[in-house]
């Protein structure tokens, strides 16, 4: 692609969205108000405000190599604290997706340099969840299932973190655990119960 094509496209969404809505860009500058964090994939095929259908100041989205939530990275930990203590978030949405690259080299056994301390956050799961997913004869359905088993593994992560729990307690956060179908477009509600997992590791991860 031609780099002056992007700047190119620039001017020409600039000029559609005035033509559309002349004040859109002084609205764009008056703040923020989303109701969701999105935690999702660095994958190009899946763009948070798209498949959500929302616009701009709707969602704040971090995202990683399969939508990873982890106490060690501070980019993480960041995004979180400020979308729950600053800007008050109401839902926050783990979101991963079929057909996952990060997913797919966790279940490899290959040395993949800088990338291996990433990955081995995923083979974590598989080693949590590795009777169920042994249990899969299908390579296809198996790689389907650790891609929903680590959305919600990084879902339990986030209820680990003491901003989450506070909000929970005092306005109900929610958390929801999503997976995006790359094949169908739709997005998937895994219905987890975070309720009953508070409950289950409350002993252990509970922050006063």
């Amino acid at each position: 692609m031609n780099l002056q094509n992007v700047f190119k496209n620039n001017k020409e969404w600039i000029k559609n969205k005035i033509t559309t809505n002349p004040n859109y860009f002084d609205e764009l500058g008056k703040g923020q108000d989303p109701e969701f964090l999105y935690i999702g994939c660095s994958d190009s095929r899946v763009t948070a405000e798209d498949l959500m259908g929302l616009g701009p100041g709707e969602v704040f989205v971090h995202r990683n190599i399969a939508n990873m939530v982890t106490g060690t990275d501070l980019n993480a930990m960041s995004v979180v604290e400020y979308a729950v203590v600053h800007l008050k978030v109401k839902h926050i949405v783990v979101c991963g997706h079929y057909a996952c690259g990060g997913v797919k080299a966790a279940m490899q056994s290959q040395d993949l340099g800088i990338l291996n301390p990433w990955l081995r956050n995923i083979r974590d799961v598989y080693r949590i969840h590795r009777e169920e997913l042994n249990a899969i004869t299908s390579e296809d359905k198996k790689y389907d299932k650790l891609v929903e088993l680590n959305v919600q593994e990084q879902c339990i992560n986030l209820i680990k973190t003491a901003a989450v729990q506070k909000a929970i307690r005092e306005r109900d956060l929610k958390v929801h655990g999503w997976v995006f179908d790359i094949h169908s477009g739709k997005l998937i509600d895994l219905k987890i119960d975070f309720n009953n997992i508070l409950e289950s590791i409350r002993e252990i991860y509970h922050l006063d």
